[in-house]
């Protein structure tokens, strides 16, 4: 459930009510997690260096525990600009999500996203914005990597070595989506609001411009260099966890084109056979006859392959169906796999005058692809309600 409070007006109820701000103004969107120790160092620095430059409002969106949303709303009244805050009962997306939150509200042809502890300077968003109008670009980044920039905010060694090998791995995994931003892991950008396509996003933790450009990156891409700074107060959110859900949003993005995502699961198929092995291996030394053995060993790699491809391939769509009925559809598959390449093996033969091994190679390669789009379509796709549409859509509708 989400609250929403615009201060100084008074409280709504839903995001589309927040005024729209004049045309060329801009929208700033800050998600917050337990940052009231910031709020008025934050409002005051934009106070200071935005609205007599640039017509602007300010869009906090807020999953705190604290007293965070109190906070701005008592700091907002000495503000020249309307600031509004969206509490979000439910952290859905992480801070990735509470941006898409804050874009969907905005009012502004602009929107810049910075975080909420000072450390992106609010002096930069005018330039940001100016910038983005000049280039006649959708997105523009500010980047600690341009010449300019500096990311001297970061605190130790470590902080520094995990940007700088999570911004090396994210450049080498979409090399041609991220060309021309050298700081894919920046917090702090202006997009236009006519380039956010809301629908594709699927934002998980909060690398949220990494999701952007992606999955619907605007043609025309400038930069802007800019010195982190360092945190005024509190303590910084980036945790081990934080990393792992980076990492499977990673592996999410990677995998969300067709091809990749046959790839992947071919990869898991093949790792499949280390626990089928082993188990008829172990099975067969025991005494037990080969066949009973290979059809235990079976399920084992069976078991194996869904739960990779249940954490690895299709770990969003796992909403679709409960988990048992995924795991027996799976089973069904991949069982029926077996009942089908022999008959294949022996008409490749017959028929078509194959030798042995060709026969069982194509039938495998057969099989394999078959067992992909079964298991896409009739494993994790969503199920159709009446009418045509899926019912996870129909409840979104």
């Amino acid at each position: 459930m989400t609250h929403e409070y615009t201060v100084p007006d008074e409280t709504v109820t839903a995001p589309e009510v927040v005024g729209v701000a004049e045309p060329g103004a801009v929208t700033i969107v800050v998600p917050t997690f337990n940052e009231s120790a910031n709020i008025r160092q934050l409002l005051h620095q934009i106070t200071e260096s935005v609205p007599s430059r640039l017509p602007c409002e300010v869009v906090f969106v807020d999953d705190s525990t604290d007293d965070t949303p109190d906070v701005i709303r008592a700091a907002a009244a000495d503000c020249p600009f309307p600031v509004t805050v969206l509490h979000r009962e439910e952290p859905v997306g992480g801070l990735g999500g509470a941006v898409v939150e804050g874009m969907k509200a905005a009012g502004s042809d602009w929107i810049v996203v910075m975080d909420g502890d000072c450390q992106h300077p609010p002096s930069l968003v005018p330039e940001l914005v100016a910038t983005g109008e000049r280039a006649g670009a959708g997105l523009v980044v500010a980047s600690r990597y341009l010449k300019g920039g500096s990311r001297a905010g970061l605190a130790g060694s470590y902080r520094v070595a995990v940007s700088r090998g999570a911004t090396w791995l994210t450049k080498a995994l979409f090399p041609r989506r991220l060309h021309g931003i050298s700081d894919p892991m920046s917090g702090f950008f202006a997009i236009r609001r006519s380039d956010i396509t809301a629908e594709l996003l699927q934002p998980l933790g909060y690398k949220i411009l990494l999701e952007l450009a992606v999955r619907s990156r605007p043609r025309e891409v400038s930069e802007v260099p800019f010195v982190f700074q360092e945190r005024f107060a509190g303590e910084s959110k980036s945790t081990a966890q934080e990393g792992l859900r980076f990492l499977r949003h990673l592996a999410g993005l990677r995998t969300a084109g067709p091809l990749a995502r046959l790839v992947v699961f071919g990869l898991i198929g093949l790792s499949g056979f280390v626990p089928n092995l082993a188990v008829l291996w172990a099975m067969t030394e025991a005494g037990l006859h080969y066949v009973p053995a290979e059809i235990v060993a079976n399920q084992f790699g069976v078991a194996w392959n869904f739960l990779l491809i249940e954490k690895l391939l299709f770990r969003d769509r796992r909403r679709h169906r409960h988990w048992a009925d995924r795991t027996l559809r799976f089973a069904l598959l991949s069982n029926a796999d077996l009942v089908l390449r022999i008959p294949l093996i022996a008409l490749l033969v017959a028929q078509f005058g194959l030798a042995v091994l060709p026969a069982t190679a194509l039938a495998l390669a057969i099989t394999f692809v078959l067992r992909f789009v079964g298991t896409e379509a009739l494993v994790y796709l969503p199920r159709r309600a009446p009418g045509g549409r899926s019912r996870t859509a129909r409840r979104t509708a």
